[in-house]
């Protein structure tokens, strides 16, 4: 890779030269992450160019295996850069007994960023694609009408449907959910075991109860219990 920026900060409008395609800066986020735009406009550069990114916690590069492991059975996009974790624990025949209703989140590398400001209120999140389908929005409201309870599966889905009050609806989201916070959408949660200081937790603490959920953490962390991505999930209710 080939920069044409003519000092060694990267600026809106820098180019870079890949092999096959140009890439323009357009964005300039905290931490040096930047967005890139591609010309051509491809989306088969990112499996010729990219590597499939992993949690930082997993010390290694992606392997191929990674592409059927590191993956949910509710897949259908390609854009995130992390797999919603809570999915994995879901397997087509457990998916078959259950009425699920699907939302689109994808994932940004924000989501791993952790929190190192002294209060909440400093601490800001990258933006991230959304999409709640009608069919989605319909089934929250004849849930709602049978006098059921909506259970969202991960952190992703959360922030999805508290954005849009679990009406239909596309866009970005930076929404951060943190303790004191009030839901409008879900009633239950499943989630993985979460890193400290991270956003990921905020929201569980929010949902959950700070200390109900320092409870679980605790019995976890006694019972040898397995934590992150590939770990052991807990179901608030």
């Amino acid at each position: 890779m080939r920069a044409s920026s003519s000092s060694g900060k990267v600026r809106p409008g820098a180019r870079f030269e890949f092999p096959g395609a140009e890439a323009q800066v357009i964005e300039v986020a905290a931490g040096g992450r930047v967005t890139l735009r591609f010309d051509p406009d491809d989306e088969s550069l990112l499996a010729k160019l990219g590597e499939m990114p992993l949690p930082p916690y997993i010390r290694r590069h992606a392997r191929p295996d990674d592409l059927r492991d590191y993956q949910t059975v509710f897949a259908e996009r390609d854009g995130a850069v992390a797999a919603p974790t809570a999915s994995l624990h879901f397997t087509p025949d457990l998916v078959a007994r259950l009425r699920i209703a699907r939302v689109t989140l994808h994932v940004g590398p924000g989501t791993f960023r952790p929190i190192r400001t002294g209060t909440f209120a400093e601490h800001s999140l990258d933006s991230e694609r959304y999409e709640i389908p009608e069919s989605t929005a319909e089934a929250i409201l004849d849930t709602r009408a049978r006098g059921g309870r909506v259970v969202a599966v991960g952190t992703t889905v959360v922030r999805a449907l508290e954005t849009t009050g679990g009406e239909a609806g596309e866009g970005r989201t930076d929404l951060f959910v943190r303790p004191g916070d009030r839901f409008r959408v879900v009633d239950e949660l499943i989630t993985n075991f979460h890193l400290p200081r991270s956003t990921l937790l905020a929201l569980v603490m929010a949902f959950g109860g700070v200390e109900r959920v320092r409870a679980a953490y605790r019995h976890a962390i006694d019972a040898g219990f397995r934590f992150y991505s590939y770990g052991d999930a807990m179901w608030l209710r």
